[in-house]
């Protein structure tokens, strides 16, 4: 039997929205340690982007009293695409709300997924067009090198907790279309871990088990850098700035990311990666597997993560504790 269309309707993850109690130190963080560049402000929101994404911005900084993820957005193909992608979420039964008057892009159509999260799908957007002082010499860039701290090229995915992946995993693929790549199972039969691509990335979203039951919470934020060089100059960055390093640099086993693990002032976890990580461009991929056993042995050179990249996460639980 053949295996069903590939739905190819979401293009790629567009911006994400981080809940933080701490604003200004935040947003100072991201401008001035990441090396983003501030492109709007908006009520409780300051809107930032990395040097090379192509939209007005791709990251949404907002006050508020607890850390967390405020939303994840992901463009469509084209308007059709949207549409098709908002027919499939309300025969499945999802409410869908439409955002208006958006911050460089149009309107914005929002939903939860079953674990809380929420998302949005959107297609009209605003191209960003740099200063005069910030266009680079090479029109296919889309920003001049800020040479300053971190110097985040563009956003690369985000990883969310989950109480019950292997339903989440589905309700992504039948109404966004996308791809799981590898999991994680463990010996009980339970998923453990999964990661879902849109594009020829090997992952834009990844979810992991929610050990606590709560939903809605956020493992960390990903933006990416040019090399594995520029990962370890990033930790010297960090060094400097007096910013704690969590995990890294290493290399997970994993979609064999070069990571660099770090928070934010507001308490969220925050990654760095190799922009240039894994395609995947064969159409039939299969899902790789992992087993419990197989993740026992730590990273791919055997590093073994912090307990506390098992435990914490944004917000807190409801006693206080990640």
């Amino acid at each position: 039997m053949e295996a069903p269309e590939p739905i190819m309707d979401v293009a790629h993850l567009g911006h994400v929205e981080l809940l933080t109690p701490k604003p200004e130190a935040s947003v100072r963080f991201f401008a001035e340690v990441m090396g983003m560049t501030i492109s709007g402000r908006r009520g409780d929101s300051v809107f930032l982007r990395g040097w090379d994404d192509y939209e007005r911005f791709s990251l949404q900084v907002t006050a508020a009293k607890t850390s967390g993820l405020g939303h994840a957005a992901f463009r469509t193909r084209s308007r059709q695409a949207l549409d098709r992608r908002l027919a499939a979420l309300r025969a499945d039964g999802v409410e869908v709300t439409a955002q208006e008057d958006n911050m460089g892009h149009g309107t914005g159509w929002r939903f939860r997924d079953p674990d809380g999260h929420q998302v949005e799908l959107y297609w009209d957007t605003e191209w960003y067009e740099a200063p005069a002082e910030r266009r680079p010499a090479l029109r296919n860039q889309a920003e001049r090198y800020p040479a300053r701290g971190v110097n985040v090229r563009r956003l690369d995915h985000y990883n969310c907790l989950g109480a019950e992946l292997r339903g989440l995993r589905a309700f992504y693929e039948r109404n966004l279309g996308l791809r799981c790549t590898e999991r994680i199972e463990m010996d009980d039969g339970t998923e453990a871990g999964m990661w879902l691509t849109a594009t020829n990335k090997s992952y834009d979203v990844a979810f992991a088990r929610e050990a606590s039951g709560v939903g809605g919470r956020l493992h960390h934020v990903t933006f990416a850098l040019d090399s594995r060089e520029a990962i370890l100059q990033a930790a010297d960055v960090f060094l400097d700035a007096g910013v704690a390093i969590e995990n890294g640099p290493h290399k997970h086993a994993i979609q064999q990311t070069f990571f660099l693990y770090v928070y934010e002032p507001g308490g969220n976890r925050i990654e760095l990666a190799h922009a240039g990580a894994r395609l995947v461009l064969a159409p039939d991929w299969k899902t790789i597997t992992w087993t419990q056993a197989e993740r026992a042995r730590g990273q791919a050179w055997g590093l073994q993560l912090t307990e506390s990249f098992r435990t914490y996460a944004t917000p807190p639980l409801p006693d206080g504790t990640r």
